[in-house]
């Protein structure tokens, strides 16, 4: 009869599971107690993750790898710093309008709520939407207070973050790829004795990791750009803001187009009311994320992807819970990292068993029989 014993032995006997659960649960205690004071480490590891892919292709045409890195993190460098200069001030400037505009807006929404008894007479009556209006200007006062209180600290902590990251980020992204091997074979000095099963693991999650950053980013920028051409054609107001934020939705799959639909339906109304405009500019977004839905993903995460959407949405709510951001953009490279554990481990204890049954067999035994 199976018992909880006999699992433990047949899996905790092997010293690779061994190896590899302590690996796990030292990177799951880096991150945890560490991992805000890690966070410009991670970013660097994604961009050197991004950049990684064209190092490999030309050092696969025959180029050093020295020549390749450094002329693959110039291109990068200056296609950056020339994103940054053109993009920041339209984003900068739309987000001083919009706040600029809000009063207006609040106003022009207050009067469409006070419409609402008269023309829906038998859902509303005025006085639930005086109580219900009366609510919102409590929240919202005292959510201005709140960030009144907290904006000149909170402010003060982000030049300081901006300037870190901006000294730091360069630096670490570039020594991540000149010295990969180094850095890898350093890291190689503290693994268990009995590592085998941790490394190929870590080759299948690496390809996985690799492939699904850079496909991350080419997502970003297309439905980026194509949001941004389609907001110019209907001539909606902050374009670029809100193209941005579309383009960054994506990187929490499901969640991140339904949380993005509201701003956008929120200042179409207001330019354009109930108007036809208002209604062509939902339905574009709506192809939008369906070509990104069914065209996008399947062709850049064919390799990358090979989850349940219900596992995807666990695996953000549990990772983003746990670790913010960063556990919301590596939820699907994570929840990988469990997949391809979870594949492993049975793996490991047939492999084991098979080994012992194939022993050969002792002097004493062959003696008898013979």
């Amino acid at each position: 009869m199976f018992t909880v014993r006999d699992w433990l032995y047949r899996h905790l006997s092997d010293p690779q599971v061994v190896g590899l659960g302590v690996l796990l649960l030292a990177g799951l205690a880096i991150i945890t107690f560490l991992g805000s004071m890690l966070v410009p480490v991670f970013a660097s590891i994604v961009l050197a993750y991004l950049l990684e892919g064209l190092v490999r292709w030309l050092v696969r045409s025959g180029v050093d790898r020295r020549l390749a890195v450094l002329g693959v993190y110039l291109v990068f460098m200056v296609l950056l710093i020339a994103l940054i200069v053109a993009i920041l001030p339209t984003v900068v400037n739309q987000i001083i309008q919009l706040v600029e505009n809000l009063p207006a807006m609040l106003e022009q929404g207050q009067q469409a709520v006070l419409r609402l008894p008269e023309r829906y007479p038998d859902y509303f009556s005025a006085d639930q939407v005086a109580a219900l209006l009366n609510t919102i200007r409590r929240e919202a006062i005292a959510s201005g207070r709140a960030l009144a209180s907290s904006f000149s600290f909170a402010s003060v902590v982000m030049v300081i973050s901006l300037v870190v990251y901006a000294v730091l980020l360069p630096v670490l992204v570039f020594f991540f790829l000149w010295d990969k091997s180094k850095i890898l074979g350093w890291m190689g000095r503290f693994l268990p004795r009995h590592h085998g099963l941790a490394v190929s693991v870590w080759q299948e999650v690496d390809l996985q990791i690799g492939n699904y950053v850079r496909g991350k980013f080419i997502e970003v920028a297309i439905v980026w750009f194509g949001s941004y051409m389609t907001f110019l054609f209907f001539g909606l107001e902050f374009a670029m803001l809100l193209a941005l934020l579309v383009g960054l939705s994506v990187i929490i799959p499901y969640v991140g187009a339904i949380v993005v639909t509201l701003p956008i339906a929120i200042v179409a109304y207001f330019q354009f009311g109930t108007s036809s405009e208002f209604m062509w500019i939902l339905i574009a977004y709506a192809v939008i994320q369906a070509i990104d839905a069914n065209v996008l993903v399947p062709l850049l995460f064919s390799e990358a992807v090979n989850l349940h959407p219900v596992a995807i949405i666990i695996a953000i709510l549990v990772f983003g819970g746990i670790w913010g951001f960063w556990g919301v953009f590596f939820a699907i490279p994570l929840a990988n990292v469990i997949q391809a554990v979870m594949n492993a481990w049975p793996r490991a204890a047939e492999e084991m068993l098979s080994e012992e049954l194939e022993e050969p067999a002792s002097p004493q035994a062959s003696q008898a029989d013979g």
